[in-house]
């Protein structure tokens, strides 16, 4: 009969398939969350390409060097990985943790550090795990990082004796910071946070990623296998999980900072947080500025913005 020799050249075919998306799907994961190379995700600079990135790479350069006398070098171990910062000690009593995206190191986060220098507080700049001069290999997308910010702020405060602790996240750095406080055990000297870009999960900014950069492609199944791969090397379940589901629990101060132009976390998403938050919240647009280019389209109105929130939380501290 030549029916089961059809059935088997299509379950082989599809089988074939399937194996097939799957190492296409494991090569688009490796490249984005591991590190999986030497020199991958160091201290250069990410996108020397990029004319307004490499702005915002020397603007932070520079601010970095104006204030090189105040530099104190600071590791930690989290989770066996140790994991090192800059302090940048401007004799504040309280300090702001800058949590940079996927693929940056301290050094990127230069570029978003005076605003909370103008606010009077001490700065904070780190290499997550698995990026810079951290150990590591894989990026979970903040599911485990957020335990990292939190020893992040444990020697701000006990060692370092900052009374207060402010979290600014940009990207991926946002739901980071999300995380840390809305952990279980976040102490009550986190103070609240400003995040840029901030997206509903990583599988909708990913699945937004592929329509803008890849157009061309098809996405099914890969970009389901790609969440699978997460799932199972980084342990983030980007999925069912992420800020849409963290923003409930939030009891903090937010700022929330967004591009009406970022292609990756649209609008409507930051729009969905904001609804769905019940904690003292702001929510800011600015016209211009892709994703993660915010500050550099209007340095002005986004400096004065967390000025203003820092100054506000200060007031209520003092009361």
């Amino acid at each position: 009969m030549i029916w089961p020799w059809i059935v088997g050249a299509l379950g082989f075919l599809l089988l074939s398939g399937v194996v097939m998306t799957m190492i296409i799907a494991w090569i688009i994961y490796a490249t984005l969350l591991r590190r999986n190379k030497p020199g991958k995700w160091d201290r250069g600079i990410s996108f020397p390409e990029d004319e307004e990135y490499c702005r915002m790479h020397d603007i932070g350069i520079a601010w970095g060097e104006r204030y090189k006398d105040c530099i104190r070098e600071v590791a930690i171990e989290s989770d066996g990985l140790r994991l090192v910062g800059e302090y940048f000690d401007f004799g504040g009593s309280s300090a702001a943790l800058i949590i940079a995206g996927r693929t940056e190191c301290l050094l990127y986060s230069y570029f978003f550090a005076e605003p909370f220098r103008r606010a009077g507080r001490n700065v904070l700049v780190i290499d997550n795990r698995a990026h810079g001069l951290s150990e590591g290999k894989v990026s979970c997308l903040g599911y485990r990082e957020y335990r990292d910010i939190l020893g992040w702020c444990r020697l701000l405060h006990d060692d370092l004796h900052n009374e207060r602790v402010f979290l600014h996240g940009i990207c991926i750095g946002s739901s980071t910071a999300l995380f840390a406080l809305t952990a279980p055990d976040c102490p009550d000297y986190i103070e609240g946070m400003s995040c840029e870009g901030m997206y509903t999960s990583f599988y909708r900014s990913f699945d937004n990623h592929m329509d803008v950069d890849r157009p061309e492609k098809k996405k099914f199944p890969v970009v389901q296998e790609v969440m699978l791969w997460i799932r199972l090397c980084s342990h983030a379940n980007v999925v069912t999980d992420g800020p849409y589901k963290r923003i409930e629990r939030l009891k903090k101060p937010i700022l929330m900072l967004h591009s009406r132009e970022d292609p990756y976390s649209t609008p409507d998403q930051a729009e969905y947080l904001y609804a769905h938050c019940t904690a003292p919240k702001k929510l800011v647009w600015f016209p211009h500025g892709a994703h993660s280019r915010i500050r550099i389209n209007d340095t002005e109105k986004y400096d004065e913005t967390i000025v203003s929130f820092l100054g506000e939380l200060d007031k209520a501290a003092a009361n």
